[in-house]
């Protein structure tokens, strides 16, 4: 079983960047896929980002893509989103999940575990 707690988040301009971190405990972090989401009042969560346990592989959405850049470190139990180029419509509550399964998945319902979220807000 595997505990996640996101940071970083908070109030930037658009244009800037912010680095949110996820840090995990309770359970071999390598063992887990990671992604990153987000949800805006009102509106569904939606992925952001995913990467691998081992391999380190990355898929991002169309709508984060070459903004957006999910990295993580296995030895600190932490996973990153660096987040650049922010625009208003990236203001969202960000969480972070981990899935247990080695194949791509993007759908939160497949997610076994979640951290608690970290605003982000982005002004114009």
């Amino acid at each position: 079983q595997v505990q996640l707690a996101e940071s970083g988040g908070g109030l930037v301009q658009a244009g800037g960047s912010l680095r949110l971190s996820c840090a995990a405990s309770g359970r071999a972090f390598s063992s887990y896929d990671m992604a990153w989401f987000r949800q805006a009042p009102g509106k569904e969560r939606e992925f952001a980002a995913r990467i691998g346990r081992t391999i380190g592989s990355t898929y991002y959405a169309d709508s984060v893509k070459g903004r957006f850049t999910i990295s993580r470190d296995n030895a600190k139990n932490t996973v990153y989103l660096q987040m650049n180029s922010l625009k208003p419509e990236d203001t969202a509550i960000y969480y972070c999940a981990a899935d247990a399964s080695p194949f791509l998945r993007t759908t939160p319902r497949y997610y076994e575990y979640w951290g608690q979220g970290t605003q982000v807000t982005v002004s114009s």
